[in-house]
């Protein structure tokens, strides 16, 4: 990995609020985490015990859309913003495993994430990973910062996967996607997924409501109409945008999980 644009600010680091990341990675089975996290986790999932399923439906899914993009597709650029921590199977492990070339540029906020980032994080002699610290809502710092790793005239996948979800208004959302695609030229792809309270996500009303009163950053659901308006302008691969464990799944995606999750996941590409 290329030195990271920023070192972390041990003062940034609260055990004492549950974050995202970390307590994603709870739920992914890893050990980044304090306890903080694993109490606001356990208690989400005891009143909505599918965010489990969610949360490795978004990661499987995460793996199959990188491989088609960096097989098929021969994508060699990859923007991920809001990566979350270091887990099995990351965005630059699974593209320089079919393109060792690949230029990964990953995006966070929480400083753990960059602690952990430094340690994790390498990359293929080929290829080149890099990190920002760096905030969703400031898309211009993050793609000056990438433009440092990434040459944004070629193609770039962009990817927003569960991150939009926590810029609370649509709108602004919009803009940030808008943003990040009017920086990239035709033939690059966003890839996004969006927690929703369709698609048997009606449950998830309390544990989200729990969420904001204990645990940061805050969160949003959207409507699949809604979502839908973040791929405007793009070419919707097939099968569309569909729950995330529906999007071209695997016969080693085939477990216990259910078939759906309440979460809608899409790859779309520039004309």
């Amino acid at each position: 990995m290329k030195d990271q644009q920023n070192s972390p600010e041990p003062s940034k680091l609260n055990p004492d609020v549950a974050h995202n990341a970390r307590v994603w990675n709870h739920w992914l089975g890893g050990k980044d985490h304090y306890p903080v996290d694993r109490q606001v986790g356990d208690r989400v999932f005891g009143m909505y015990p599918n965010i489990v399923h969610v949360a490795r439906a978004d990661r499987a899914f995460l793996g199959r859309a990188v491989r088609y993009l960096a097989g098929e597709a021969g994508i060699r650029q990859f923007l991920d913003i809001g990566t979350g921590l270091p887990t099995v199977d990351n965005t630059h492990e699974v593209a320089q495993r079919v393109a060792p070339e690949s230029r990964i540029v990953y995006v966070d906020n929480d400083p753990l994430v960059l602690v952990h980032a430094r340690a994790l994080l390498t990359s293929t002699p080929e290829g080149v990973t890099d990190y920002i610290d760096a905030d969703a809502h400031d898309p211009d710092k993050i793609l000056r910062a990438a433009a440092k790793t990434l040459d944004l005239t070629r193609p770039v996948a962009v990817m927003l996967l569960g991150i939009l979800n926590f810029i609370l208004d649509t709108g602004k959302a919009q803009e940030i996607v808008k943003r990040l695609i009017d920086a990239v030229p035709s033939g690059s792809y966003l890839v996004l997924t969006h927690p929703t309270l369709e698609l048997g996500g009606e449950g998830n009303i309390e544990a989200m409501r729990f969420w904001n009163e204990n645990a940061t950053p805050p969160i949003t659901a959207r409507t699949g109409q809604e979502i839908a308006r973040f791929l405007d302008g793009l070419e919707v691969l097939e099968p569309g945008m569909v729950s995330c464990s529906r999007w071209r799944p695997e016969l080693v995606d085939i477990d216990d999980a259910p078939a759906e999750v309440a979460q809608f996941g899409a790859v779309a590409r520039k004309p």
